[in-house]
């Protein structure tokens, strides 16, 4: 008879929006008693045997709120200027005076940015949270009414069936909420335990055989939900509505970039990023926070590093096509790594059908590029070296786009308006640094090419894993590499010299440098704060335990292009005291940047 010997979760911790898909280990009934660990349907059952499963839903008489901060946790404390303030409700909630106190420089923004939270009569600051009692009274818990309330249900793969009270335990109620292997907790969930239960069933009888396999999950939390990131006008006026950009975008004829290392799950790892909870590190959990964050930005290009050839394909395209996105990728090449293909990175290029249409695409492999180098000016004996030095298996996407918008003041009105978007991700290996160089260098000299055939402004984005000020970044910034560069000392292959050939003529700024020209208004000198001022760099675009720096740039041509805004940096202050990147509330080790571009009238030639 068909067995079940293991069921287990992923993660016991649910979160609200998160695909649950248990991992079920089973025996079958053959000779050899082989272990599979598919999925038995009814429709296609083994030996005689499936599988039915059942998610149930436990309430309590007891009403229970949730920590703001550390959603896994009981709240014991409720912020009342949040109450007072009419800011949403499950942010005024806090599991401790501790936790309240670590997190009042961030949570006294949601004080400062609504209106109506003006102290009206002078008592609020000496009253500014309330404490629980131990039964939990005057906690509210709104999903509660609802859930209880819900006449039908829909999960799964399943059809619409009525709401079922399964058993009744002293102060608990077990409600049925699904019939499919998968489950995606909601709203109504928020704060309950879940239980998932699976049984082998006889396919002639449709009776359950043997015991049935139990998983008890913890209460579901809610998504954490970061406080949104604005955009900052360069003429210094604060924009409003935050990201809300649709019409003004539209109507004027600019358009926004987005460029974000989105963090592999291949390398999301608990020894790596031991710090952040481990539900918050599975790809489960990743994914939607990652689209969710993605698609919140409305960018009308995205640059993405990092996605692995599986996610692309099974996740960010389909869902990325359902908001209006045409997507590309270019996997990195597997010369160098050894694990499943699927787990190969590489870059992905999106775009909105609406805004744009697809010309031309080119793929840069930096492998091949370092085989022509290598048969071209080495001799045959250090050929194996230098291959091994510079075979990396990065990449770069080069896409070629044509606006379908007008952009007002085209003294040519009837020609076409392109657009080179170059998104790269630049070795790692900080040793490396010809390396990096070289790569920088032998993107840029394709680009140049590019822009030599056409009248057309460049971007070029990505993670070049480059510090301000390093040669990479010079040579991006400036042009050129000052010889006497301290880069330039690490070159075995001599690949680098002589340093006069490390030039490119295409006139390159970066994005981010604008908030160094910006005027005074209102967040600028804080943005400012948040700069290099000797770089004109974020400080840091990736964050972590072990590292804080800036890896990650948006440079633009200056002379077609003019930057219109910039999403506003994050300061280590909003990544709160006691964690980094990854976070609950932040899915990758980096930070996206956004611009928001205008093209420059063109001249009659």
């Amino acid at each position: 008879m068909l067995s079940v010997l293991r069921v287990h979760l992923p993660s016991d911790i649910p979160i609200v929006g998160c695909e649950l898909t248990p991992y079920v280990l089973l025996r079958r009934p053959n000779k050899d008693k082989s272990v599979i660990s598919e999925d038995v349907s009814e429709s296609a059952p083994i030996d005689g045997y499936f599988l039915r499963y059942k998610w149930y839903r436990i309430q309590s008489d007891k009403k229970v709120a949730i920590c703001s901060i550390h959603p896994s946790e009981q709240a014991t404390l409720q912020c009342l200027g949040c109450v007072k303030a009419k800011i949403p409700v499950t942010k005024s909630y806090h599991c401790s005076p501790k936790c309240f106190s670590d997190a009042w420089q961030h949570h006294r923004v949601l004080h400062e940015r609504a209106a109506s939270a003006v102290n009206e009569n002078g008592n609020e600051e000496e009253e500014i949270f309330g404490r629980f009692n131990s039964t939990g009274s005057g906690v509210t818990n709104a999903s509660l009414a609802s859930s209880q309330s819900s006449g039908t249900l829909a999960n799964g793969t399943t059809p619409l069936y009525p709401a079922a009270i399964t058993q009744r335990n002293g102060s608990e109620t077990w409600f049925e909420v699904g019939r499919a292997k998968t489950y995606t907790p909601s709203a109504d969930d928020i704060g309950h335990a879940l239980k998932f239960e699976c049984v082998v069933v006889d396919a002639e009888t449709k009776l359950p055989v043997g015991p049935s396999s139990t998983i008890l999950t913890s209460r579901v939390i809610p998504a954490p939900c970061p406080t949104p990131r604005r955009m900052f006008s360069v003429s210094g006026v604060d924009i409003p509505g935050h990201l809300d950009l649709d019409g003004r975008l539209s109507s004027s004829g600019t358009f926004t970039v987005l460029s974000y290392n989105i963090l592999s799950d291949a390398y999301a790892t608990n020894e790596l990023y031991s710090y952040c909870p481990s539900w918050a590190l599975s790809w489960t959990y990743r994914r939607q926070n990652l689209l969710r964050e993605i698609v919140g930005y409305r960018a009308d290009i995205v640059c993405l590093q990092e996605v692995q050839s599986n996610h692309f394909e099974e996740f960010f395209a389909p869902e990325l096509d359902k908001h209006g996105y045409q997507a590309l990728f270019k996997r990195k090449t597997a010369e160098v790594f050894s694990g499943s293909i699927n787990n190969i990175d590489g870059c992905a290029t999106f775009f909105r059908r609406d805004r744009f249409s697809h010309v031309k695409k080119y793929e840069v492999e930096f492998n091949k590029a370092a085989q022509s180098l290598t048969d071209a000016v080495l001799p045959i004996a250090q050929k194996k070296t230098a291959l091994n030095r510079l075979v990396k298996d990065n990449v770069a996407l080069i896409v070629v786009l044509e606006a379908k918008f007008s952009n007002q003041g085209v003294d040519n009105p009837g020609k076409r308006q392109l657009v080179c978007v170059a998104n790269t991700h630049v070795n790692v290996q900080q040793e490396l640094r010809d390396v990096k160089l070289w790569q920088v260098h032998t993107l840029l000299k394709g680009l140049e090419k590019i822009a030599a055939s056409a009248d057309i402004p460049m971007l070029v984005c990505g993670d070049f894993n480059s510090m301000p000020g390093s040669a990479p970044h010079t040579l991006l910034a400036l042009g050129k590499v000052d010889p006497m560069h301290q880069d330039l000392v690490v070159d075995p292959l001599g690949i680098l010299r002589p340093a006069s050939k490390l030039t490119h003529q295409l006139p390159l700024v970066s994005a981010y440098s604008s908030f160094a020209r910006m005027g005074v208004g209102l967040g600028l000198e804080q943005q400012r704060r948040r700069m290099d001022p000797n770089t004109n760099e974020p400080l840091f675009t990736n964050c972590t335990r072990d590292f804080i720096g800036t890896h990650d740039y948006i440079f633009y041509s200056a002379d077609s292009l003019t930057v219109e805004s910039l999403l506003e940096l994050l300061d280590e202050e909003s990544l709160r005291k006691d964690t980094a990147l990854p976070s609950p509330e932040w899915s990758s080790d980096h930070i996206a940047l956004l611009a928001e571009f205008r093209c420059k009238p063109r001249t009659r030639r």
